[in-house]
This record gives C-alpha cells, structure tokens and sequence, in this order.
C-alpha cells in the first residue's frame, strides 16, 4: 500500500511539474505569434509598399526593429488611417504604429507610448507677398502672423484651417491640397500651412513662386498606440522608443538607410527634421 501511495505521489507531483512547465511555455508561445501593427500604406516615405505589396518605409523600419526587440514576428496590416483605433480596440491589430499623433482626444480611447517622431505643420508662402514683407526660409511663424492683413489658404477639416482661424485669420477655403497650393502660386491666398512633405512638394513644383518658412506652427508628438489594459506592450513600446537615441541606435539606423531620399523630398532636412521636437 506504501509503494502505491509512494508511485501515485510521484505520478501526481510529475503531473504538476508538467502542468507548471506547460503554464510557463504559454508566454513563449505567444511571443511566436505576429504582432499585428496597424498603418496606412498611403503615406511614403513613411508607409507604403511597392508594386508587388509588401510594406516598406520608415515606419515599417521601426515596426520591424521593434517586433525584434520583444521577440516577435512583425504582421503589417494595411488599415485605413481613421480606422486604426477601432481596428486595435476591435482586436484586429495589436499596435498601431502609424504616424498617429498623441492628442488628448485620442488617448481617451487608447494608450500611447512616449513620442518617438515630431510632426511639424510649416508654411508655404507666396513669392511676391514672402519678398514684399521680408519674409523667408528663416524667418518664424511670429514673423508671418504678425503680418497685417495675411490671407490664409486652408483645406475643411484640417489643421491648414483650424490653425489661422484660431489665430483670428479669415480663411480661403481649398476643396484639396492641389487647390490650396495653387491659391498660394496664384497669390489669391498668402500662405497654407500643412505638415512637411506636402509643403516641400507644392514648393518643388512652383519654386518660382513660393516659399517655405520652416519654424513649425505645431509639433505634434508621434507616438504608438496600444489597447487599453496592456501595460506589458506599453512598457516594451516605451522602453523601445527610450533605445532609439542610444549611441548605434534605430535612429542613426534610419537615418544611414533614409537620409538621402528625406532631404531630395523635403528639400533642406533629413530624417533629423522629424526626430527633433524643435
């Protein structure tokens, strides 16, 4: 009778090993499965993809460099830009990284990590009216706004509106970009405020006509976003992001591999522009 109880003893604390080793398994499990990174591949050089669809540009490069440091596979998964946060709070991605900006709004119904990127709305300035109230590459917005009488171009429902009219400036009403850039090349506006790429693109293609004041109206923080109740991925994002500057860090990495194609697109800057809060 002793040696059964002996042998059904050692069957059951072998049992419980085993349960206990399976329970610890669980984690690793789940650290194989793809991490689920929501973005919108409209938007290069950030996120896009090629002709064949597979995702590249810098946020992919981060996705990418982040999936490695917790250990997991990166999924990137296509999703409109206003459907984000409701693909992540649905469950239908794990984290968005995204050139979301952290807003106060926003962090209502999601957690964002610290800010890895800064994105900047600048000015793009008619020739004539830039050259007549000495204003150029180098002067502030304090210098533009403080110009009597400055017609603002702006697109509804963006911030090229939302900005001058909280400053007490009257503004022009654009359907699109494309049109906003022309009332600015045609003079019947005297700037639009955007964020870079659009003004360095509306500038490129009217240098003639237009000038950039680069001293930003707004730095929004770029940040990702995790659901609600995940501390874990918050703190693993946070921690990722606080790397990011180390000597031989993500951002000298992007910077060696994005520099290039940065400054032929914005003209003046590199992946630096967008680093840097000021």
């Amino acid at each position: 009778m002793r040696k059964i109880l002996f042998t059904l003893s050692i069957a059951i604390l072998l049992g419980f090993t085993v349960y206990a080793g399976g329970g610890n398994q669980a984690p690793q499990a789940a650290a194989s499965e793809p991490l689920r990174v929501g973005m919108d591949l409209r938007y290069p050089p950030f996120e896009t993809q090629d002709s064949a669809g597979v995702p590249f540009g810098i946020s992919v490069d981060v996705a990418n460099a982040f999936g490695e440091y917790i250990g997991r596979p990166v999924e990137v998964v296509d999703t409109n830009f206003s459907s984000l946060i409701p693909a992540l709070n649905a469950g239908e991605i794990d984290i968005i990284i995204a050139s979301m900006s952290r807003t106060p709004e926003r962090a209502q119904a999601i957690d964002f990590s610290e800010p890895y990127f800064y994105f900047k709305i600048i000015s793009l300035v008619n020739k004539e009216f830039a050259d007549a109230n000495g204003i150029t590459v180098d002067s502030s917005t304090e210098d533009l706004t403080a110009i009597s009488g400055v017609r603002f171009t702006g697109i509804t429902g963006q911030v090229s509106t939302s900005i001058p009219q909280s400053l007490g400036f009257e503004v022009e009403i654009a359907t699109n970009l494309e049109a906003g850039v022309l009332n600015v090349v045609q003079g019947t506006s005297d700037a639009l405020m955007m964020s870079a790429f659009p003004v360095t693109r509306g500038h490129m293609a009217n240098p003639l006509d237009t000038v950039v004041v680069w001293d930003p109206f707004v730095s929004s923080p770029v940040a990702m976003g995790v659901r609600k109740g995940e501390p874990e991925l918050l703190a693993q994002a946070n921690e990722f992001v606080a790397a990011m500057s180390q000597p031989g860090g993500l951002y000298e990495t992007l910077a060696t591999k994005w520099d290039g194609q940065m400054r032929e697109l914005l003209g003046r800057y590199g992946l630096e522009f967008y680093v840097n809060e000021n």
